[in-house]
């Protein structure tokens, strides 16, 4: 009776082997359910975690299967592409990120007002003397300066009004601020009213826009800018390409961006401007050649 006490004694203590076989068995699940949520995609994740308790909570009929399979192919079969975090993302083009409903009726708009531009400087159009330009900067009406001014002066010549008078008619239909900019050939002037292209191109920005202003366009909206020889737009080593230099500038603005919001000292990250897409802005253009050293007469 003893010998058979103690052996069933002995047969009880080595179970332990089975708890601990479960123990080992749970703790490697354990580590390979670790894993998989490290490297998968949380929401995929989280529609096989949902999957999963479904099918074992109640007995899935094969039409469930089938939809499962359907809606859902790379987690209920092998043969999916992997969705870990560091798979590369398709990226989204210029495109398509411009194709917001508010972007698309902002571009339509903005379309509307170069044709009605075009329409109303046709003549000077024809004769090379205006040009209208889109971008996703907006509307750029550039004139020619000896359409407005007489050579080395700021007051609107008679004839110019009736031009100037077009553009501001189609401006004062449009709720879209207004940027006025003046620019120069790179030849020096030294006149008592200009002491430099600064003072001459600034002026003819600011009498531009006190015509708009006359006839009726919002002076809230309105700036004016001289830039004077700093952004040439052709060559000022001969005489037709400083003409061209020589011009007024109308910009009709695109306001539509995003919200603004305050930079801290404390934010780390890198600021960059909002890039538009490749088409080039107006005003981004080549940097001016050297000035001549020897000063010429007023223009």
């Amino acid at each position: 009776m003893a010998r058979k006490k103690a052996q069933e004694e002995h047969e009880n203590l080595e179970r332990w082997l089975v708890s601990y076989a479960d123990f080992i068995t749970l703790l490697f699940a354990f580590f390979v359910v670790m894993y998989a949520i490290s490297s998968v995609n949380e929401g995929k994740y989280r529609v096989m975690s949902d999957s999963l308790i479904s099918a074992f909570k109640e007995p899935q009929s094969s039409d469930k299967l089938i939809e499962m399979n359907t809606k859902h192919p790379e987690i209920m079969s092998g043969t999916g592409k992997p969705i870990g975090k560091n798979v590369p993302q398709p990226r989204q083009t210029p495109e398509a990120a411009n194709s917001t409903p508010e972007r698309q009726k902002a571009a339509e708009s903005m379309k509307k007002v170069a044709k009605t531009v075009l329409q109303a400087m046709q003549p000077l159009i024809q004769n090379g003397q205006v040009r209208v330009t889109q971008s996703p900067r907006g509307v750029t009406v550039e004139i020619n300066a000896s359409v407005l001014f007489k050579s080395g002066e700021a007051i609107l010549q008679p004839q110019s009004t009736e031009a100037l008078a077009a553009v501001a008619e189609v401006l004062s239909s449009v709720e879209n601020p207004i940027q006025v900019e003046g620019h120069t050939d790179n030849i020096p002037i030294n006149v008592p009213n200009f002491p430099s292209n600064w003072e001459l191109s600034s002026s003819r920005a600011g009498s531009v826009v006190r015509l708009f202003t006359e006839r009726g366009v919002p002076a809230a909206r309105m700036v004016a800018i001289g830039y004077a020889d700093n952004r040439p737009v052709d060559t000022n080593a001969t005489p037709d390409g400083r003409s061209r230099n020589r011009r007024v500038n109308v910009l009709i603005l695109n306001e539509v961006g995003g919200v603004a919001s305050e930079i801290n000292l404390q934010d780390d990250g890198n600021i960059s401007g909002n890039s538009s897409g490749n088409t080039t802005q107006a005003g981004a253009l080549p940097p001016a050649p050297a000035k001549t050293p020897t000063p010429a007469p007023a223009r």
